[in-house]
């Protein structure tokens, strides 16, 4: 554990010396600001004490998941990885993700479309994903539901199955300057054969505040409770249990 404190104080330090350098770069203009492309760039860099996803633990040991994004007239282009820091329980949860999506704002709703490629070095596969999402963010609690179809073949390490999930989500102004609020959100998902051979799914449920460090720059901990259900849960399939992890996420805005 002291090895993993050492190495987040020294991606924060890093993450602080590049965002800042960078910051300066983006403050003068250069060619996309001459050709007048309206182009916004984002980072984040996230720390959790374990790395849960759909109701499947993928790594008991803590985990750093950098990530990416550029956005333009609706479409974004990111790339998402997690690495342990630990490496305690033997699980190869390296990943490398690359996403394209593009998103439709309406009036009283939006809609997205995206593919996701995930890359697992630690266990040479892959997996391909393809969705499709609808958000009513006038609505309270904001909900948006997000069909998902991975179609990776799974001698590759694809999960050639579906996943629904519905997400809400709802955030109390706790101080007005700086603007610090408490942020709460909760989904229940379906899960059709995703890397199960049944049926069954997961709620989660989360707390968390959003703190301005900069006019750019966010630091948001959390805590998150994730609870399995039905095959997922099944000692002869899924085998995943409930679990509580925590963490916080540094995110800038270029």
């Amino acid at each position: 554990m002291k090895g993993f404190f050492c190495g987040v104080l020294v991606l924060v330090v890093a993450l602080f010396g590049v965002f800042g350098f960078t910051g300066n770069v983006f403050a003068s203009e250069g060619v996309l600001e001459a050709l007048d492309l309206d182009i916004e760039a984002s980072g984040t860099l996230d720390f959790y004490s374990q790395y849960v996803w759909r109701g499947f633990v993928l790594d008991t040991d803590p985990v750093i998941q950098p990530g990416f994004s550029l956005s333009a007239y609706g479409f974004t282009l990111g790339w998402w990885g997690s690495m342990d820091v630990d490496n305690n329980d033997n699980l190869a949860s390296g990943e490398s993700d690359t996403t394209i999506d593009y998103t439709k704002e309406f009036e009283d709703f939006s809609m997205s479309l995206g593919h996701t490629y995930y890359d697992f070095p630690g266990s040479n596969g892959y997996s391909k994903e393809f969705y499709v999402g609808v958000g009513l963010s006038n609505l309270p609690l904001s909900p948006a539901v997000t069909y998902y179809h991975d179609y990776g073949d799974e001698n590759n390490g694809g999960g050639k199955g579906n996943y629904v999930v519905l997400d809400l989500t709802h955030s109390f102004e706790l101080i007005d300057d700086p603007e610090i609020s408490l942020d709460l959100g909760a989904h229940v998902a379906y899960n059709d054969e995703l890397f199960i051979v049944g049926e069954g799914g997961d709620y989660l449920l989360s707390a968390g505040l959003t703190v301005p460090l900069t006019g750019s720059l966010t630091f948001a901990p959390s805590v998150n409770y994730a609870i399995p259900y039905g095959d997922v849960k099944d000692l002869n399939d899924g085998n995943q249990k409930n679990r509580f992890y925590a963490g916080f996420s540094l995110g800038y805005a270029f």
